[in-house]
């Protein structure tokens, strides 16, 4: 089976490449467990304690080209408000973006449900 096109809608623009549909869910789990952090950290309203700071995420896939997902959840307030660092490269490009977490997580879903 020929893997599917993931395309990422960034700030500016959008970048497609070949992508698995178990390397999706993958990434799925990845930026479900970034939105749990993420939660975790967001400090309630009219709460004076500190939130004890967590680990960045970080999600790598290699296969035609190598996809790497970073964020560091201690700088965002929530997770609408977080955005990711995406890393793509092969042979011939490299291309380095940040992207808000929530299009990203829309836009694997989005994939997720062409290739299911």
């Amino acid at each position: 089976m020929v893997p599917a096109q993931l395309t990422l809608n960034l700030a500016q623009g959008s970048v497609s490449f070949k992508f698995t549909p178990e390397a999706a869910q993958n990434l799925q789990k990845a930026l479900a467990q970034l939105v749990q952090t993420l939660k975790a950290t967001a400090q309630a309203p009219g709460s004076t304690s500190k939130p004890s700071p967590q680990k960045p995420i970080e999600y790598q896939y290699t296969g035609d080209v190598f996809l790497e997902i970073f964020c560091n959840p201690n700088i965002y307030p929530s997770p609408f408000a977080a955005k990711v660092l995406i890393t793509l490269r092969d042979e011939r490009i490299r291309l380095s973006t940040e992207a808000e977490l929530t299009r990203v997580i829309e836009d694997v879903n989005q994939y997720l449900e062409q290739v299911g």
